[in-house]
Protein backbone atom coordinates (compact mmCIF):
# COMPACT_ATOMS: atom_id res chain seq x y z
CA UNK A 1 0.00 0.00 0.00
CA UNK A 2 1.14 3.39 -1.07
CA UNK A 3 0.99 6.42 0.93
CA UNK A 4 -0.86 9.21 -1.05
CA UNK A 5 0.20 12.81 -1.63
CA UNK A 6 -1.62 14.66 1.30
CA UNK A 7 -3.37 12.84 4.35
CA UNK A 8 -6.96 13.87 6.20
CA UNK A 9 -7.37 11.57 8.82
CA UNK A 10 -11.10 12.30 8.73
CA UNK A 11 -12.00 10.28 5.55
CA UNK A 12 -11.44 6.71 5.66
CA UNK A 13 -13.35 4.99 2.74
CA UNK A 14 -12.68 5.82 -0.97
CA UNK A 15 -14.82 8.55 -2.04
CA UNK A 16 -15.54 10.30 -5.71
CA UNK A 17 -16.97 13.98 -5.70
CA UNK A 18 -18.48 14.94 -8.88
CA UNK A 19 -18.71 18.25 -10.43
CA UNK A 20 -19.45 19.61 -13.89
CA UNK A 21 -17.31 22.80 -15.30
CA UNK A 22 -18.96 23.71 -18.58
CA UNK A 23 -18.80 20.65 -20.49
CA UNK A 24 -16.13 19.29 -18.38
CA UNK A 25 -16.70 16.83 -15.31
CA UNK A 26 -14.24 17.11 -12.61
CA UNK A 27 -13.92 14.43 -10.46
CA UNK A 28 -12.10 14.70 -6.69
CA UNK A 29 -10.78 11.37 -5.31
CA UNK A 30 -10.30 11.41 -1.59
CA UNK A 31 -9.54 8.75 1.39
CA UNK A 32 -8.58 5.59 1.39
CA UNK A 33 -8.62 3.57 -2.05
CA UNK A 34 -7.35 -0.50 -0.66
CA UNK A 35 -8.58 -3.10 -2.89
CA UNK A 36 -9.82 -4.90 0.25
CA UNK A 37 -12.53 -2.36 0.53
CA UNK A 38 -15.57 -1.00 -1.61
CA UNK A 39 -14.55 0.79 -4.20
CA UNK A 40 -16.91 3.75 -6.06
CA UNK A 41 -17.95 2.63 -9.42
CA UNK A 42 -17.65 4.16 -12.21
CA UNK A 43 -21.08 3.85 -13.82
CA UNK A 44 -22.71 5.15 -10.79
CA UNK A 45 -20.46 7.70 -10.25
CA UNK A 46 -20.81 8.85 -13.88
CA UNK A 47 -24.66 8.31 -13.71
CA UNK A 48 -26.44 10.02 -16.45
CA UNK A 49 -23.93 12.37 -17.60
CA UNK A 50 -22.32 12.41 -20.89
CA UNK A 51 -19.24 15.03 -20.82
CA UNK A 52 -17.23 15.65 -23.21
CA UNK A 53 -13.90 15.80 -21.13
CA UNK A 54 -13.52 13.88 -17.61
CA UNK A 55 -10.63 15.24 -15.61
CA UNK A 56 -9.77 13.50 -12.44
CA UNK A 57 -7.94 15.56 -9.43
CA UNK A 58 -6.83 13.39 -6.42
CA UNK A 59 -7.60 15.30 -3.39
CA UNK A 60 -7.18 14.30 0.48
CA UNK A 61 -6.08 10.90 -0.35
CA UNK A 62 -4.83 9.18 2.68
CA UNK A 63 -3.55 5.51 1.17
CA UNK A 64 -3.99 4.58 -2.57
CA UNK A 65 -3.23 0.67 -4.06
CA UNK A 66 -3.92 -1.21 -6.69
CA UNK A 67 -8.28 -0.34 -6.29
CA UNK A 68 -7.31 3.22 -7.50
CA UNK A 69 -5.45 1.76 -10.56
CA UNK A 70 -8.64 -0.35 -11.22
CA UNK A 71 -11.26 3.06 -10.85
CA UNK A 72 -8.80 5.03 -13.39
CA UNK A 73 -8.50 1.98 -15.87
CA UNK A 74 -12.53 2.12 -15.89
CA UNK A 75 -12.64 5.87 -16.50
CA UNK A 76 -10.43 5.78 -19.25
CA UNK A 77 -11.71 2.73 -20.72
CA UNK A 78 -14.99 4.58 -20.77
CA UNK A 79 -13.32 7.60 -22.24
CA UNK A 80 -12.25 6.01 -24.91
CA UNK A 81 -14.94 4.01 -25.80
CA UNK A 82 -17.10 7.22 -26.10
CA UNK A 83 -14.44 9.92 -27.24
CA UNK A 84 -13.98 11.47 -24.60
CA UNK A 85 -11.05 13.59 -23.37
CA UNK A 86 -9.67 12.11 -20.15
CA UNK A 87 -7.16 13.98 -18.00
CA UNK A 88 -4.82 12.27 -15.19
CA UNK A 89 -2.01 14.76 -15.41
CA UNK A 90 -2.85 15.95 -11.72
CA UNK A 91 -1.76 12.51 -10.44
CA UNK A 92 1.90 12.32 -9.46
CA UNK A 93 4.15 10.90 -11.91
CA UNK A 94 4.97 7.42 -9.81
CA UNK A 95 0.49 6.72 -10.69
CA UNK A 96 1.03 7.72 -14.22
CA UNK A 97 3.33 5.16 -14.89
CA UNK A 98 1.62 2.39 -12.97
CA UNK A 99 -1.52 3.43 -14.90
CA UNK A 100 0.32 3.10 -18.41
CA UNK A 101 1.86 -0.78 -17.35
CA UNK A 102 -1.52 -1.53 -16.35
CA UNK A 103 -3.14 -0.43 -19.43
CA UNK A 104 -0.59 -2.61 -21.48
CA UNK A 105 -1.26 -5.44 -18.89
CA UNK A 106 -4.98 -5.39 -19.72
CA UNK A 107 -4.78 -4.38 -23.17
CA UNK A 108 -8.18 -5.14 -25.58
CA UNK A 109 -9.45 -3.98 -28.24
CA UNK A 110 -10.74 -0.69 -27.01
CA UNK A 111 -11.14 1.76 -29.74
CA UNK A 112 -7.79 4.26 -29.90
CA UNK A 113 -8.47 7.38 -28.26
CA UNK A 114 -8.98 9.91 -30.78
CA UNK A 115 -10.02 12.83 -28.71
CA UNK A 116 -7.00 14.60 -28.12
CA UNK A 117 -5.90 17.40 -30.05
CA UNK A 118 -4.97 16.42 -33.98
CA UNK A 119 -1.84 19.15 -33.62
CA UNK A 120 -1.03 17.27 -30.26
CA UNK A 121 -1.36 13.74 -31.59
CA UNK A 122 1.27 15.33 -34.71
CA UNK A 123 3.76 16.96 -32.66
CA UNK A 124 4.21 14.27 -30.35
CA UNK A 125 4.74 11.42 -33.53
CA UNK A 126 7.12 14.17 -34.74
CA UNK A 127 9.00 14.45 -31.54
CA UNK A 128 8.80 10.57 -31.38
CA UNK A 129 10.25 10.17 -34.62
CA UNK A 130 13.09 12.33 -33.97
CA UNK A 131 13.69 10.31 -30.46
CA UNK A 132 14.00 7.38 -33.25
CA UNK A 133 16.03 8.95 -35.13
CA UNK A 134 18.74 10.79 -32.96
CA UNK A 135 18.59 7.11 -31.25
CA UNK A 136 20.13 5.18 -34.28
CA UNK A 137 22.33 7.81 -35.22
CA UNK A 138 23.79 7.56 -32.20
CA UNK A 139 23.94 4.00 -32.27
CA UNK A 140 25.55 3.70 -35.47
CA UNK A 141 28.06 6.29 -34.36
CA UNK A 142 29.10 3.89 -31.20
CA UNK A 143 29.30 1.08 -33.83
CA UNK A 144 31.62 3.24 -36.02
CA UNK A 145 33.69 4.09 -33.27
CA UNK A 146 34.41 0.34 -32.32
CA UNK A 147 34.65 -1.07 -35.58
CA UNK A 148 37.27 1.73 -35.80
CA UNK A 149 39.18 0.94 -33.31
CA UNK A 150 38.82 -2.95 -33.78
CA UNK A 151 39.96 -2.15 -36.89
CA UNK A 152 43.56 -0.83 -35.25
CA UNK A 153 43.45 -3.91 -32.91
CA UNK A 154 42.90 -6.50 -35.07
CA UNK A 155 43.43 -8.75 -32.08
CA UNK A 156 41.01 -7.82 -30.13
CA UNK A 157 38.01 -8.58 -32.55
CA UNK A 158 35.91 -12.01 -31.98
CA UNK A 159 37.14 -13.35 -35.20
CA UNK A 160 35.41 -17.17 -33.79
CA UNK A 161 32.08 -15.21 -33.34
CA UNK A 162 32.00 -13.55 -36.63
CA UNK A 163 32.56 -16.97 -38.58
CA UNK A 164 30.21 -18.47 -36.84
CA UNK A 165 27.46 -15.89 -37.38
CA UNK A 166 28.53 -15.79 -40.82
CA UNK A 167 27.49 -19.42 -41.27
CA UNK A 168 23.99 -18.96 -39.26
CA UNK A 169 23.43 -15.87 -41.78
CA UNK A 170 25.10 -17.45 -44.79
CA UNK A 171 25.37 -20.97 -45.31
CA UNK A 172 22.44 -21.71 -43.35
CA UNK A 173 20.09 -19.39 -45.62
CA UNK A 174 21.16 -20.72 -48.82
CA UNK A 175 17.80 -23.09 -48.90
CA UNK A 176 15.66 -20.20 -48.47
CA UNK A 177 17.49 -17.42 -50.76
CA UNK A 178 17.51 -20.05 -53.44
CA UNK A 179 13.96 -20.91 -53.31
CA UNK A 180 12.69 -17.05 -53.15
CA UNK A 181 15.21 -15.96 -55.85
CA UNK A 182 14.39 -19.02 -58.45
CA UNK A 183 10.58 -18.40 -57.88
CA UNK A 184 11.45 -14.47 -58.34
CA UNK A 185 12.87 -15.01 -61.26
CA UNK A 186 10.11 -17.32 -62.65
CA UNK A 187 7.80 -14.61 -61.52
CA UNK A 188 9.42 -12.03 -64.12
CA UNK A 189 9.57 -13.87 -66.90
CA UNK A 190 6.02 -14.55 -66.83
CA UNK A 191 5.23 -11.16 -66.08
CA UNK A 192 7.41 -9.75 -68.78
CA UNK A 193 6.28 -12.52 -71.27
CA UNK A 194 2.45 -11.45 -71.10
CA UNK A 195 3.34 -7.58 -72.53
CA UNK A 196 6.70 -8.67 -74.77
CA UNK A 197 4.13 -11.56 -76.73
CA UNK A 198 2.12 -8.55 -77.84
CA UNK A 199 5.23 -7.26 -80.04
CA UNK A 200 6.97 -10.29 -81.00
CA UNK A 201 9.89 -9.56 -78.53
CA UNK A 202 10.13 -12.66 -76.66
CA UNK A 203 13.84 -12.73 -76.48
CA UNK A 204 13.84 -9.67 -74.64
CA UNK A 205 12.79 -11.70 -71.55
CA UNK A 206 16.39 -12.15 -71.11
CA UNK A 207 17.11 -8.73 -70.83
CA UNK A 208 14.27 -8.06 -68.76
CA UNK A 209 15.16 -10.83 -66.27
CA UNK A 210 18.70 -10.22 -66.29
CA UNK A 211 18.67 -6.54 -65.85
CA UNK A 212 15.84 -6.48 -63.52
CA UNK A 213 17.30 -9.31 -61.02
CA UNK A 214 21.33 -8.08 -60.74
CA UNK A 215 20.11 -4.40 -60.10
CA UNK A 216 17.52 -4.86 -57.90
CA UNK A 217 15.91 -7.86 -57.20
CA UNK A 218 18.49 -9.96 -56.29
CA UNK A 219 19.65 -7.57 -53.64
CA UNK A 220 16.25 -6.49 -52.45
CA UNK A 221 14.89 -10.39 -52.12
CA UNK A 222 18.19 -11.02 -50.34
CA UNK A 223 17.78 -8.74 -47.92
CA UNK A 224 14.13 -9.28 -46.85
CA UNK A 225 14.70 -12.94 -46.45
CA UNK A 226 18.01 -12.06 -43.62
CA UNK A 227 16.16 -8.96 -42.60
CA UNK A 228 12.82 -11.46 -41.69
CA UNK A 229 15.26 -14.52 -40.77
CA UNK A 230 18.13 -13.26 -39.38
CA UNK A 231 17.70 -9.77 -37.82
CA UNK A 232 14.96 -10.63 -36.11
CA UNK A 233 17.05 -13.28 -34.61
CA UNK A 234 19.49 -11.00 -33.31
CA UNK A 235 17.13 -8.81 -31.90
CA UNK A 236 15.45 -11.62 -30.12
CA UNK A 237 18.68 -13.27 -28.83
CA UNK A 238 20.04 -9.33 -27.47
CA UNK A 239 16.89 -8.32 -26.16
CA UNK A 240 17.39 -11.65 -24.55
CA UNK A 241 20.40 -11.50 -23.10
CA UNK A 242 19.37 -7.68 -21.83
CA UNK A 243 16.26 -9.56 -19.91
CA UNK A 244 18.99 -11.96 -18.56
CA UNK A 245 21.27 -9.31 -17.39
CA UNK A 246 24.06 -10.94 -19.28
CA UNK A 247 24.84 -7.73 -21.04
CA UNK A 248 24.74 -5.79 -17.41
CA UNK A 249 28.00 -8.19 -16.43
CA UNK A 250 29.40 -7.52 -19.54
CA UNK A 251 29.03 -3.55 -19.08
CA UNK A 252 30.61 -4.96 -14.99
CA UNK A 253 33.31 -6.85 -16.07
CA UNK A 254 34.55 -3.61 -18.44
CA UNK A 255 33.45 -5.75 -21.49
CA UNK A 256 32.31 -3.76 -24.31
CA UNK A 257 28.79 -4.99 -25.71
CA UNK A 258 29.04 -3.31 -29.00
CA UNK A 259 32.84 -4.94 -29.13
CA UNK A 260 31.63 -8.02 -27.83
CA UNK A 261 28.35 -8.41 -29.81
CA UNK A 262 27.40 -6.12 -32.18
CA UNK A 263 30.74 -5.58 -34.74
CA UNK A 264 30.97 -9.38 -35.28
CA UNK A 265 27.15 -9.96 -36.14
CA UNK A 266 27.02 -6.74 -38.21
CA UNK A 267 30.12 -7.66 -40.12
CA UNK A 268 29.25 -11.09 -40.90
CA UNK A 269 26.30 -10.02 -42.11
CA UNK A 270 28.32 -6.88 -44.45
CA UNK A 271 30.61 -9.78 -45.76
CA UNK A 272 27.26 -12.62 -46.95
CA UNK A 273 24.88 -10.36 -48.35
CA UNK A 274 26.69 -9.36 -51.05
CA UNK A 275 27.80 -12.88 -51.74
CA UNK A 276 24.38 -14.27 -51.03
CA UNK A 277 23.47 -12.03 -53.41
CA UNK A 278 25.43 -13.00 -56.12
CA UNK A 279 24.06 -16.59 -55.67
CA UNK A 280 20.64 -14.90 -55.73
CA UNK A 281 21.11 -13.50 -58.79
CA UNK A 282 22.24 -16.28 -60.88
CA UNK A 283 19.23 -18.75 -59.40
CA UNK A 284 16.64 -16.06 -60.74
CA UNK A 285 18.44 -15.50 -63.45
CA UNK A 286 17.82 -19.75 -63.85
CA UNK A 287 14.41 -19.36 -63.40
CA UNK A 288 14.10 -16.60 -65.76
CA UNK A 289 15.53 -19.61 -68.45
CA UNK A 290 13.50 -21.82 -67.51
CA UNK A 291 10.51 -19.97 -68.36
CA UNK A 292 12.06 -19.14 -71.70
CA UNK A 293 12.50 -22.54 -72.36
CA UNK A 294 9.48 -24.10 -71.09
CA UNK A 295 6.67 -21.21 -72.35
CA UNK A 296 8.71 -19.22 -75.05
CA UNK A 297 10.60 -21.92 -76.73
CA UNK A 298 13.93 -19.70 -76.29
CA UNK A 299 16.87 -21.80 -76.44
CA UNK A 300 19.33 -21.44 -73.61
CA UNK A 301 22.39 -20.28 -75.50
CA UNK A 302 20.17 -17.51 -77.17
CA UNK A 303 18.67 -16.15 -73.79
CA UNK A 304 22.58 -16.16 -72.13
CA UNK A 305 24.10 -14.03 -75.45
CA UNK A 306 20.49 -11.72 -75.27
CA UNK A 307 21.35 -11.26 -71.65
CA UNK A 308 24.78 -10.51 -72.01
CA UNK A 309 24.05 -7.93 -74.53
CA UNK A 310 22.37 -5.50 -71.72
CA UNK A 311 24.11 -6.56 -68.59
CA UNK A 312 27.36 -5.85 -67.73
CA UNK A 313 29.67 -5.34 -64.72
CA UNK A 314 28.63 -1.96 -63.67
CA UNK A 315 24.85 -3.53 -62.70
CA UNK A 316 26.54 -6.11 -60.85
CA UNK A 317 28.53 -3.72 -59.08
CA UNK A 318 25.31 -1.35 -58.42
CA UNK A 319 23.42 -4.91 -56.83
CA UNK A 320 26.43 -5.71 -54.94
CA UNK A 321 27.08 -2.26 -53.79
CA UNK A 322 23.50 -2.10 -52.28
CA UNK A 323 23.60 -5.65 -50.69
CA UNK A 324 26.64 -4.44 -48.61
CA UNK A 325 24.44 -1.46 -47.39
CA UNK A 326 21.36 -3.37 -46.95
CA UNK A 327 23.56 -5.80 -44.60
CA UNK A 328 24.77 -3.41 -42.71
CA UNK A 329 21.31 -2.11 -42.38
CA UNK A 330 20.08 -5.35 -41.45
CA UNK A 331 22.22 -6.19 -38.89
CA UNK A 332 22.61 -2.64 -37.14
CA UNK A 333 18.82 -2.47 -37.17
CA UNK A 334 18.37 -5.96 -35.15
CA UNK A 335 21.17 -5.13 -32.87
CA UNK A 336 19.74 -1.84 -31.96
CA UNK A 337 16.22 -2.95 -31.31
CA UNK A 338 18.02 -6.24 -29.39
CA UNK A 339 20.04 -3.77 -27.32
CA UNK A 340 16.90 -1.16 -26.95
CA UNK A 341 14.54 -3.74 -25.97
CA UNK A 342 12.36 -4.17 -22.14
CA UNK A 343 13.90 -6.37 -19.96
CA UNK A 344 10.58 -8.80 -20.01
CA UNK A 345 9.55 -11.87 -22.26
CA UNK A 346 7.05 -9.39 -24.31
CA UNK A 347 10.15 -7.06 -24.61
CA UNK A 348 12.07 -9.49 -26.88
CA UNK A 349 9.01 -10.43 -28.86
CA UNK A 350 8.31 -6.71 -30.02
CA UNK A 351 11.87 -6.20 -30.18
CA UNK A 352 12.32 -8.42 -32.81
CA UNK A 353 9.35 -7.67 -34.71
CA UNK A 354 10.53 -3.54 -34.63
CA UNK A 355 13.93 -4.47 -36.17
CA UNK A 356 12.37 -6.36 -39.04
CA UNK A 357 10.02 -3.44 -39.30
CA UNK A 358 12.64 -0.74 -39.35
CA UNK A 359 15.27 -2.73 -41.51
CA UNK A 360 12.67 -2.96 -44.24
CA UNK A 361 12.06 0.29 -44.05
CA UNK A 362 15.41 1.52 -44.23
CA UNK A 363 16.48 -0.27 -46.65
CA UNK A 364 13.43 0.97 -49.29
CA UNK A 365 14.51 4.24 -48.08
CA UNK A 366 18.44 3.14 -49.41
CA UNK A 367 17.20 1.91 -52.15
CA UNK A 368 15.34 4.71 -53.52
CA UNK A 369 18.74 6.94 -53.07
CA UNK A 370 20.68 4.35 -54.41
CA UNK A 371 18.61 4.94 -57.48
CA UNK A 372 18.83 8.04 -57.96
CA UNK A 373 22.31 8.43 -57.46
CA UNK A 374 23.09 5.97 -59.76
CA UNK A 375 20.84 8.03 -61.96
CA UNK A 376 23.07 11.12 -61.43
CA UNK A 377 26.11 9.01 -62.16
CA UNK A 378 24.84 7.22 -65.10
CA UNK A 379 25.39 3.72 -64.17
Amino acid sequence: MIPAMSASPETSAAQVSARTDGDELVLTLSGHWRITSSRPDWTKVLGAQSPQRVRLVPEGMVTWDSSLLLFLHEAQQWCRVAGVFCDTTSFPEQVRTLLAQFEVAQSTSVPFDRSANFLSVVGVTAQGLWREVRGFAHFVGEFVLSATALARQPQRFRWRDCVAEMQQCGAMALPIVSLTSFLVGVTLAYTGAIVLRLFGGDIWVADLVGLSTVREMGAVMTAVVLAGRTGAAYAAQIANMKANEEIDALVTLGVSPVDFLIVPRVVALAVMTPLLALYANCLGILGGMAIAKTVLEIPPTAYWVEMLTIVDLSDVATGLIKAVTFGLIIGLSGCMRGMQADRSAEGVGRAATSAVVTAILLMIIADALYAVVFHILGW
